[in-house]
C-alpha cells in the first residue's frame, strides 16, 4: 500500500528510503502519498496556496515581457532586445522551475512499484483498489506455512476518494462513507482468506489508522476527510484530540478473548515493539524507544498501560503533552500551543487548508491550556489555578517531563528544510527515459 517515506537519496536508483532497504522483503504500492493531482481533478492539493502566488508572479513577468515587448516595436520607449530577451528566458525558467514540481505530479509521483520495480506511470487509480488486494491475499497464501508480517497500508480514506463503482452510492455519508464501506469490505476480505487458510487462532492481527479526520478536505458543502464525533480538532494539529485519537482493533481469537474494551492509553509506536515480542526478538537497547510492548495489557497480565507521559509532536515542534495519573486514574493534556482556526470557531484551518505547526498560524500558551480529559474529552473547557486546586501540581510535573524527554532527543538534519522538499530531478523515479516517464506493466502481463 502507501508507503509515503520516499525512494532515493543521491540518484534515481539508490532506493534509499525503499521499504526494502528498512526490513522489508517485499513491496507492493505507492512510495510516496496520494494526493488529488493522482485523480486528475482540477483541485490541486500539493501546495495550492503556494502554487496561486507561483502563477501570479508567472504572469506578472509575462506582462512585463510583453509591455517591454510592445513598447519596443511601437517606439513607445527604447529597451535593448538583450534585455527583453534575457527577462523572457529567466520568465520561461521560473515557470519551468515551479511546474515541474506541482505540473506533472500525476505522471512523476503518483506511481506504484513492485519491489525495486515501477509497474504503473502514472497510477491507475480506478484498479489499484482490486491490485491491492490481489497482492495481499497473494502474499498470504504464498507465506501461510511460515512465520510473516503483513502491513497494509491502504489508500482509503485519503483524499482522492478512491472509490470502485461497486461502492458508490451505498453509503448515506456521500463519497466519504462508500470509501469506508469499500474499505471495510477489503478488511473483511483479508481476514476471510486468513480463516480460510486456517491461521486465524495463530494470526495477530492490529487495525488502526494514521490519524483523525481531516477536516479541511471538502467540496462544497461535501466532507471529504471525515468526522471526529466531540474531539476538536482534526488531521495535522499537533494536540487537539480529533487530530490524534483514533480506532485501536485487535484480533487473535487464539489467544485474546473477544469483545473486550481496553480504555488504557496506548500508541502506533507501541506496534514495533509488540511486533519483535511476537517474532521473539529483543528491541534495540542502543537508543530510547517510545513505544511499549502491548501484550502484556492485551493479555490481561497488567492492568494499566506502561506509557506515563505521551508527547504530541507536530512536525518537530511539541504542541501538546498528556499525563496518564496511574494512581488517580486521571488524564490530564497541557497544550503549549495549539492552531489559530479560521474563522476562529470553525475548529479547522479552512482558510489555510492544512494547520501550521509554527509562525503566525499557532498561538503559544504560557502558562499551558490544561484540560481533564477524564471529564472533558472534548477539550471545551480549559482549567485555571481558580478552578482547578491541582492545576500548578500538574503543569509543573508535566514540564519535568518534558525536561526529562528533551535531555533523550538526538538532533538530527531536517528532513522537511525547503531544500529537500523541492523537486529534484536526478532524483525521480522513472520507468523509461527521462521525463518521458509513462509505463503499465501491470495491464501488459494480464
Amino acid at each position: 500500500g502507501k508507503w509515503h517515506m520516499g525512494v532515493n537519496c543521491k540518484s534515481h536508483r539508490d532506493h534509499c528510503h525503499h521499504p526494502l532497504n528498512h526490513g522489508f522483503d517485499y513491496f507492493y504500492g505507492m512510495p510516496f502519498t496520494l494526493l488529488n493531482e493522482c485523480q486528475g481533478t482540477n483541485d490541486p492539493e500539493l501546495a495550492k496556496s503556494l502554487q496561486d502566488t507561483y502563477w501570479l508572479y508567472t504572469q506578472m513577468i509575462i506582462l512585463a515581457v510583453l509591455t517591454l515587448l510592445i513598447g519596443k516595436l511601437a517606439n513607445l520607449f527604447s529597451v535593448k532586445w538583450k534585455i527583453i530577451i534575457c527577462l523572457a528566458i529567466c520568465g520561461l525558467l521560473y515557470f519551468i522551475s515551479w511546474y515541474s514540481s506541482y505540473g506533472f505530479t500525476k505522471y512523476w509521483n503518483c506511481i506504484l512499484m513492485r519491489n525495486h520495480d515501477i509497474t504503473e506511470q502514472p497510477m491507475n487509480l480506478e484498479k489499484t483498489t482490486s491490485n491491492m488486494l490481489k497482492e495481499a491475499v497473494s502474499f498470504i497464501e504464498r507465506n501461510k506455512h511460515r512465520p510473516f508480517l503483513l502491513f497494509v497500508s491502504l489508500l482509503h480514506v485519503h483524499t482522492p476518494l478512491v472509490t470502485t463503482e461497486k461502492f458508490r452510492g451505498r453509503s448515506r455519508h456521500g463519497l466519504y462513507g462508500d470509501n469506508v464501506e469499500e474499505m471495510d469490505w477489503m478488511v473483511g476480505r483479508l481476514l476471510d482468506v486468513i480463516d480460510k487458510e486456517g491461521l486465524k487462532n495463530t494470526t495477530f492481527i492490529y487495525f488502526a489508522s494514521d490519524h483523525g479526520g481531516f477536516l479541511e478536505a471538502h467540496r462544497g458543502n461535501a466532507q471529504l476527510g471525515g468526522w471526529n464525533g466531540i474531539y476538536k480538532g482534526g488531521k495535522g494539529m499537533g494536540g487537539w484530540e480529533g487530530g490524534i485519537r483514533v480506532p485501536g482493533i485487535v484480533r487473535w481469537p487464539g489467544v485474546l478473548p473477544a469483545g473486550r474494551v481496553i480504555n488504557e492509553l496506548t500508541s502506533l509506536m507501541d506496534i514495533f515493539p509488540t511486533v519483535v515480542h511476537l517474532a521473539g526478538g529483543a528491541v534495540p537497547q542502543d537508543r530510547v524507544i517510545d513505544g511499549r510492548t502491548l501484550l502484556p495489557l492485551l493479555r490481561g497480565t497488567v492492568q494499566h498501560s506502561e506509557h506515563e507521559f505521551m508527547f504530541h509532536y507536530c512536525g518537530v515542534f511539541l504542541h501538546a503533552v498528556r499525563w496518564h495519573q496511574k494512581d488517580s486514574g486521571t488524564t490530564w493534556k497541557a497544550h503549549y500551543a495549539t492552531p489559530v482556526f479560521q474563522p476562529e470557531a470553525s475548529g479547522a484551518c479552512f482558510g489555510r487548508g492544512i494547520c501550521p505547526c509554527f509562525g503566525d498560524g499557532v498561538t503559544h500558551h504560557d502558562p499551558p491550556l490544561l484540560f481533564d480529559l477524564s471529564q472533558d474529552p472534548s477539550e471545551a473547557d480549559p482549567l485555571s489555578a481558580d478552578t482547578e486546586p491541582l492545576f500548578d501540581t500538574v503543569t509543573k510535573r508535566i514540564g519535568k517531563a518534558v525536561e526529562e524527554h528533551r535531555k533523550t532527543l538526538t538532533p538530527v538534519p531536517q528532513q522537511l528544510s525547503p531544500y529537500n522538499n523541492i523537486w529534484k530531478p536526478w532524483l525521480q523515479p522513472c520507468c523509461g527515459t527521462f521525463p518521458f516517464c509513462w509505463c503499465d506493466e501491470e495491464n501488459n502481463k494480464a
